[in-house]
């Protein structure tokens, strides 16, 4: 059974340690959160799991095959899809041409089964009625499917979510857990991190709270929510306050500042 793992993961950028360390591992069937404060190098985890950073120490395996040096491209062949926080949307095709434009791009497929691999995707996602549509008269939650689609028409066994509920109503976050939720049943392995804790929560079966770009502890929803060193580090009962409920998991809305450094870097 394939495992997505990130082995001892460090990164520092112009002598300041972003990430120091950070092993996590996602299975197939199963949705993993990596959350903590602003600052705590989750983006530039997430970076480094996909491609686009290369780590200073530390791998990543697939399936306990080293991929570290392989480039996003070849990762996303051999099964890992991304959903970046930016919307990846091309704004002037329609729904059916933004998912298959991916398709089209799939070793192995016959017009037919472009075909209806398309129309299932539609189906599933709910956007059979605005399949002729612009992306750029969608709204923030549609958009969000019409990316999802994209990502599961590459068929992964991984898929990594950065900031998914970023720019999405409400109601349309509702939606997308559900639609997350459902990627168990296909045995896809999920690793999100957002700063909708309440609703990252409500789908994880897992979780690692990261912090100063270390990991601190992780458990299950239920389990960080009693967990002391949870509190500590992200609560804000210790060192980490920023003021917050207690009883409830509640980051600060900032942005991870690993996307500023990725930035700086780049």
């Amino acid at each position: 059974m394939p495992v997505l793992r990130a082995d001892g993961l460090v990164k520092a950028y112009k002598g300041r340690s972003v990430v120091n360390g950070v092993s996590v591992e996602v299975h197939p069937g199963e949705i993993v959160g990596l959350l903590g404060p602003n600052g705590a190098g989750k983006t530039t985890s997430f970076y480094m799991l996909v491609g686009l950073v290369r780590p200073d120490s530390g791998r990543v395996l697939l399936d306990d095959k080293d991929i570290t040096h392989l480039p996003m491209y070849q990762r996303a062949h051999q099964g890992i899809g991304y959903l970046a926080q930016e919307t990846s949307v091309f704004r002037k095709l329609t729904v059916a041409e933004n998912i298959m434009l991916i398709l089209e791009m799939q070793p192995g497929l016959t017009a037919a089964d472009r075909k209806e691999r398309l129309e299932d995707l539609l189906t599933r996602l709910g956007l059979g009625p605005r399949r002729n549509s612009q992306a750029l008269h969608l709204s923030g939650g549609e958009k969000r499917r019409v990316e999802i689609a994209r990502v599961l028409a590459t068929r992964p066994k991984f898929i990594l979510l950065d900031e998914p509920f970023t720019g999405v109503d409400p109601i349309a976050i509702e939606d997308l857990q559900s639609i997350v939720a459902d990627l168990r049943e296909d045995g896809i392995g999920i690793l999100i991190t957002d700063h909708h804790v309440d609703a990252t929560l409500k789908i994880t079966d897992r979780v690692y709270i990261v912090f100063e770009g270390e990991i601190k502890t992780s458990g299950s929803p239920e389990e960080l929510v009693k967990n002391p060193i949870a509190r500590k580090y992200y609560l804000g009962d210790g060192g980490g306050s920023r003021g917050q409920n207690s009883s409830q998991l509640r980051p600060p809305r900032d942005e991870d500042d690993g996307e500023e450094q990725f930035r700086e870097a780049s």
